[in-house]
């Protein structure tokens, strides 16, 4: 398991240099990637760029910033100038953007090195990563399950030791599911909290990147140098940085147990959850057992939401402008048909189609304006449940990495966003972390919540975890860089 501060203490005793570090790295994704797909590019020159930058201040003895010199993966639905962004689809298989993502800018200007862009669900559509164009990636724990989606290859990038840490994006549990499919730990923060510009966008009042590293106090760094406020993103509002706010005391926490995120769940997940839970209890907090009535309603305010902003949203990719165009083709029309036909997968199509509908006349009312209220009822749910605790503990996902070609309906598939998505619709911050394996050894998540900005109060209550299960629960796979 590659820890940031693993690479901060070998390159400031300088047992390796930053080129020397990178190019292990670059080596190392690309004998892996055949197996994980991991990568749908491998960024070498940006890569070994940076490490030279860092390499020359380590010379000056001048001082590293945290993420300094640190290899790292990005999703590729962040923009990156210069360097392809494809969104794992067709339609912009060959686009490179001419600007750069704030969180992107943020990390580049401290040097940051980017190994590559971290393969995902077509547009952050779907839940296995198998939606891409590029073939799904792989779970590194059992390469024939999956990563979890959307941000998938980001995961077992970093699982697979290919990676230190990554960015993700998370719309409905996007960065949650493949932290927990791959043993990792993955932050949703506050809607809001860091700046969506140069994110492409899938539900823009959903849409939240954060980290996925293989440790709390990872996350918190990573967390830390991508919070600040963006006057390019009106709904930007920037966060406090958290690291130096953990405690590790868990002593009076009030945790939240809300029955119906528990309910059917399997064996193995729910004997992982209930040790925590008497975990926690002997670290000092304490249990309030709550109900949340509105979590059946999640899903379909969840998906009704997401689709009606995906329609919208990508109304853009005509053909016209840039992505993908149709070469046989009638008229106007014709060309815009054939270009979306061909350039979009089957799952983002049905979406686009899906948001359409609810946002047309005659079904605006009846589907998109109910969920938006119901939107507010599950606010006003969360708002009520943390009147009484201080964080809301619960799975996940309800199930573990599934297998390659399950085969699972769309409807069972969405479901696995059951724990997830309700977190999105209140904007609140999430974090996933291991908590054990099933009985196959494939990874368990359990999932903290918060209130809103409360990004330090959940990566305390999650890392007072890791340290008193003596990060037992978080083991990468045996292969690419062990450092």
């Amino acid at each position: 398991m590659n820890k940031i501060s693993d690479v901060r203490r070998l390159l400031e005793s300088r047992e390796i240099s930053c080129r020397e570090l990178t190019q292990r790295f670059l080596s190392a994704a690309k004998a892996e990637n055949p197996a994980l797909n991991a990568y749908i590019s491998v960024t070498e020159q940006t890569a070994l760029d940076a490490a030279s930058a860092v390499d020359q201040k380590l010379h000056k003895g001048e001082a590293l910033a945290a993420l300094e010199g640190v290899p790292f993966v990005l999703k590729d639905n962040i923009s990156t100038a210069g360097l392809k962004t494809t969104c794992a689809s067709h339609m912009l298989e060959n686009y490179t953007p001419i600007y750069d993502a704030a969180v992107w800018e943020s990390l580049k200007s401290q040097n940051a090195v980017i190994i590559g862009k971290g393969n995902m669900d077509e547009f952050a559509m779907g839940s296995t990563c198998e939606n891409s164009y590029f073939g799904g990636a792989k779970n590194p724990h059992n390469t024939l399950h999956v990563a979890g989606g959307s941000s998938g290859g980001v995961a077992s990038a970093i699982a697979g030791n290919v990676a230190v840490y990554g960015l993700g994006s998370d719309t409905g549990g996007s960065i949650r599911m493949p932290a927990s499919f791959c043993g990792l730990v993955g932050l949703k923060p506050t809607y809001g909290a860091v700046s969506r510009r140069g994110l492409i966008a899938y539900g823009s009042s959903l849409d939240q990147i954060g980290p996925i590293t293989t440790c709390v106090e990872d996350a918190a760094l990573v967390f830390d140098a991508i919070c600040a406020k963006d006057p390019g993103d009106m709904t930007s509002h920037g966060s406090e940085p958290v690291s130096g706010k953990l405690t590790g005391s868990v002593k009076g926490l009030k945790i939240g147990i809300a029955k119906e995120y528990f309910e059917g769940l399997p064996e193995a997940i729910q004997t992982a959850l209930d040790a925590a839970v008497r975990l926690y209890e002997k670290m000092g907090a304490q249990i309030v057992h709550l109900e949340f009535p509105m979590l059946k309603y999640s899903l379909p305010t969840y998906y009704i939401l997401a689709w009606a902003e995906a329609s919208s949203n990508l109304g853009r990719y005509d053909g016209l402008r840039y992505g993908h165009r149709a070469e046989d083709f009638t008229d106007l029309d014709d060309f815009i048909c054939r270009t979306r036909s061909e350039g979009f997968g089957k799952e983002v199509r049905q979406r686009i189609l899906l948001g359409t509908y609810v946002l047309s006349a005659g079904y605006y009312d009846a589907y998109y304006n109910k969920a938006q209220l119901l939107r507010k009822s599950i606010k006003n749910e969360f708002s009520k449940m943390f009147s009484r605790c201080d964080v809301l503990l619960t799975p996940t996902v309800p199930v573990t990495a599934l297998k390659f070609g399950a085969n699972l309906t769309p409807v069972e598939t969405y479901q696995t966003d059951i724990c997830t998505c309700s977190v999105n619709i209140a904007g609140l911050p999430a974090v996933s972390i291991p908590c054990g394996f099933d009985n196959t050894g494939l990874p368990i998540g359990m999932q903290l919540i918060g209130e809103k900005f409360n990004e330090a109060g959940i990566l305390n209550a999650a890392g007072a975890y890791e340290r008193e299960t003596a990060q037992s629960f978080m083991k990468t796979a045996d292969m690419g860089v062990k450092l």
